[in-house]
Parts: structure tokens; sequence; C-alpha cells
């Protein structure tokens, strides 16, 4: 193990059903000489819950997230691990995800009652270092200081009873127009969200593409698609009534009717760290139930 790990700690929450362990992987980190970054807000949970930390470094943003970081564990479950990536941004910090969530598709490892043993694979560097595309969105309507990044997917969503109408172009090849509640535009790394609920395909993480998936269309004809990566995507947005919600994984904002939204790969990857025993075929079998056949339980 090097001497200089110093791991960034991000949390929103720990129930209570899950202090012990989390206890027992601060334990388990501490007695390995790491150095610590602390997400403040989720210190201040943390201790008002009777928890005594490791003293270490804070940090609230991206901006004063320390330069000599080189490991970023998020502890929770999918929604905190998306939101690393406005922390880590362009600096290229490997992610790992600690599920204490429910499903915890995209994290790295899970907490149990017992030592984690994959603690020492993470800070000795036995793992894959995986390149996740990010996609980016250019837009006027983009509040100031606002993100422009998205891991899993960028939505665009109805916000009153009326559908909305959206026109796409692909590298300037307009497509059908798309009537329906919204659109989902996805990473890889997020065929197994939303755009799965939506109808969309399971995309290997490391594909390189997008997917185009209509929500609720009014139209039997109209089907998810498939992209290169390198599609340079322009939306046009027409709504009868209220602005449109656009959502970038868990953050949020509005988009009128008429408003133009242009949707590229992001200029940097997210390091996407996965255990070599935690591969992305187990990970749908196991979290999704792929392949599951209940009729062999008759």
């Amino acid at each position: 193990m090097k001497q200089s790990t110093k791991i960034a700690i991000l949390g929103r929450e720990v129930r209570i059903g899950h202090l012990d362990q989390f206890a027992l992987l601060l334990d388990v980190l501490s007695s390995r000489k790491v150095s610590f970054v602390w997400y403040a807000p989720f210190v201040e949970q943390l201790l008002e819950k009777g928890l005594k930390l490791p003293h270490g470094e804070m940090f609230t943003s991206s901006e004063d997230l320390p330069e000599d970081v080189n490991l970023f564990l998020s502890l929770g479950g999918d929604g905190t691990f998306l939101s690393s990536v406005t922390y880590v941004r362009d600096r290229g910090i490997p992610v790992a995800g600690i599920n204490f969530g429910r499903l915890g598709f995209l994290t790295t490892a899970k907490v149990g009652s017992e030592p984690p043993l994959w603690v020492d694979d993470l800070l000795e560097g036995r793992y894959s270092l995986e390149q996740r595309d990010l996609l980016k969105i250019y837009c006027d309507s983009v509040p100031e200081g606002f993100y422009p990044y998205a891991m899993n997917e960028i939505s665009i969503h109805r916000q009153g009873p009326a559908m909305l109408s959206i026109s796409i172009k692909i590298d300037g090849r307009l497509l059908p127009l798309y009537r329906a509640d919204g659109i989902v535009i996805a990473t890889p790394t997020g065929s197994t969200a939303y755009s799965l609920s939506v109808g969309g395909p399971i995309v290997m993480p490391d594909s390189p593409v997008l997917i185009i998936a209509p929500i609720a269309p009014h139209n039997l004809n109209v089907r998810p698609l498939v992209a290169p990566i390198t599609s340079i995507l322009e939306l046009t947005l027409s709504s009868r009534d209220l602005p449109a919600i656009v959502t970038m994984d868990n953050r949020s904002f509005m988009l009128p009717s008429g408003g133009l939204a242009r949707i590229t790969r992001g200029e940097f990857p997210f390091g996407y760290i996965s255990l070599f025993d935690n591969n992305f075929i187990k990970a749908i079998q196991d979290k999704l139930l792929w392949g599951e056949d209940k009729r062999n339980d008759i």
C-alpha cells in the first residue's frame, strides 16, 4: 500500500441500521494509515449520531477538494455515486462506490457485518479502472454554476398535462418528430437506469454509443435508437403549457417551449473502479435478475 493514499469520502446519509457497518469500515481504513478528506455536511450528520471519526481535511465542493486526493469513495447508493461526478470533474481521480443504499447497481462493493476484505484491493490498486463516458449539455437555460455533465442520462420530461413535441437532429440529420412525455439520452452506464425503465436496451459499459429513448411516446412505431457516442444531438422543444424539466442524473433545471439544447460526449471520462469479482454481467444477473427463470422453481 502506498503511504501517500489520501481518500476523499462523500456521503449523504447513513441509516441507524448501518452505523455499525460504517464504523467497521472506518476502523479498517484507519488501520491502513490513510489520510481522510471528508465531505463536510456528511461529517456533521455522523457526529450528530455519535460516531467518532478520524481527523482529516474537509471539502464542500470540487474547488476545495485537495489536489493530492488519489482515491474517492462514495458511501451510499447510486444517487450518492452519481453526485461524485460533480466533485471529481476532470481530475481523473478513481471513484469507488460503497453500497449502504438499496439496489446499488453502480457501486463497487457492499459493506456487511464482517471486515471488508476488498479494502486492501482498493488501496493497493488491485482493480480494473474503467473509463466511463459522460454526456455534456449546451443550453442557454443552464443555470449559472450548474455542472453540465451527466454519467447516466440527460432526460427532458413534461411538467404539465400536455405531451411534448421534441425535434432531434443527429449530426445535422433530422429524426422523425417525437411526441411523448419526454426523452432520455443515456450513456451505456445509464442503460440500466431510467433508459431501461422506458424500454431502452441494456448496453455493455465500454460500448462507444448513446441511447435515445422516448418516454411514453404517442406512437406505436417509435422505438429507442442507438447512435455513436461521437454524435452531436440538437434538440428543440415545443410545449403547450409549462416549461419542461431537464434532469442530468439527479440535478435539474427548466427548459421553456422553443428552447434549444445540444448534447455531446463529454471531453473527459469518469474513472470507475470495478473490482475483479464485480463485473457488469454479474451485476445485471444479481441485481436485475437477468436470465432468471422461475419455471425451474415449480
